[in-house]
């Protein structure tokens, strides 16, 4: 019975250091003797029991590191305190095993060490303006010499960039500078700008009231053109209806008559007058003759 209990407790310790359940995306190495022997993938696996054992156990998702703080010199020789973050992923379990004693601390380290490079070359504006390019410089520059170690750097992002307090003031008062600049600047304009309206719009306005005195005139000419016209028209017309009146029969008479009666009218009208003195013709047989050559006038025009 105990020997029969003793192979059970054998077997199931046998069972157990055999089988190995390995999750997703998790990769672990195992040494046989002290030396690698493979990488067992996500899922069941066996191995020898007190020959083969589990000597790493490594994630390959994506993992962030927190960069520590670090003070900066710039090229201009302005201390910055920067942090940032690094996001890289076990991509070889057996380089990250053996290619370094601790790839975490080398990735730091490394990451710590290319930023401060990466800074020195760009002046204090420039590491505000140019993040993107850090960035890209740091994974760049971590990512060669992380392949050995089986890793590979996805991003790097710097979460803070503090200046001394008294560079921040300095920075302070030059952007309020800046902004009272471009204040005065856009006050000035808004005043050219305003001039320039006023002006344009005089000279609109006097190009306005010229054109419009010029069509006036333009249009009082032609009335008068007009007015002088319908005149001289109606002028002939009564002086043609005159003549065909006087071809006509019994026309002369009417002429005669007619002529009598403004000549009696202009005496009248003298002889009205108290201040006029009226010389009446001795013979008014003169006035008949008067009229008669009158109409020997208008009968030889006929």
């Amino acid at each position: 019975m105990e020997i029969a209990i003793t192979l059970l407790v054998i077997a199931v310790l046998f069972i157990t250091r055999s089988v190995k359940v390995v999750p997703q995306q998790h990769a672990w190495v195992v040494e046989r003797l002290g030396k690698y022997a493979g990488t067992l993938a996500p899922g069941l696996n066996f191995i020898v029991p007190f020959i083969d054992k589990v000597a790493y156990k490594h994630v390959l998702k994506e993992i962030p590191l927190d960069i520590p703080s670090q003070v900066c010199i710039t090229r201009d020789n302005t201390q910055l305190q920067v942090d940032g973050i690094l996001y890289f992923q076990v991509t070889d379990a057996m380089r990250a095993s053996y290619g370094s004693s601790s790839y975490l601390m080398a990735i730091s380290q490394l990451a710590q060490t290319t930023l401060r490079s990466v800074i020195g070359k760009l002046e204090l504006d420039k590491t505000f303006e140019e993040r993107d390019i850090i960035n890209a410089q740091v994974v760049q520059a971590i990512d060669e010499a992380a392949l050995n170690w089986g890793v590979k750097v996805l991003r790097y992002e710097i979460k803070d960039l503090t200046p001394p307090k008294e560079i921040l003031q300095a920075m302070q008062q030059q952007i309020t500078a800046e902004r009272e600049k471009r204040a005065l600047i856009a006050a000035s304009e808004g005043r050219r700008q305003e001039q320039i309206n006023i002006a344009t719009g005089e000279r609109e306005a006097f190009i306005a009231r010229s054109e419009g005195e010029k069509q006036a005139a333009i249009n009082r000419a032609q009335g008068e053109a007009r007015a002088i016209t319908e005149v001289a028209e109606a002028s002939a017309q009564a002086i043609e209806r005159m003549a065909a009146a006087i071809r006509a029969q019994g026309g002369t008479e009417a002429v005669q008559l007619k002529v009598a009666e403004k000549a009696v009218e202009a005496y009248a009208r003298v002889a009205a007058d108290a201040n006029t003195t009226l010389v009446v013709p001795g013979n008014m047989s003169e006035v008949s003759a008067l009229i008669a050559s009158a109409m020997k006038m208008l009968q030889s025009q006929r």
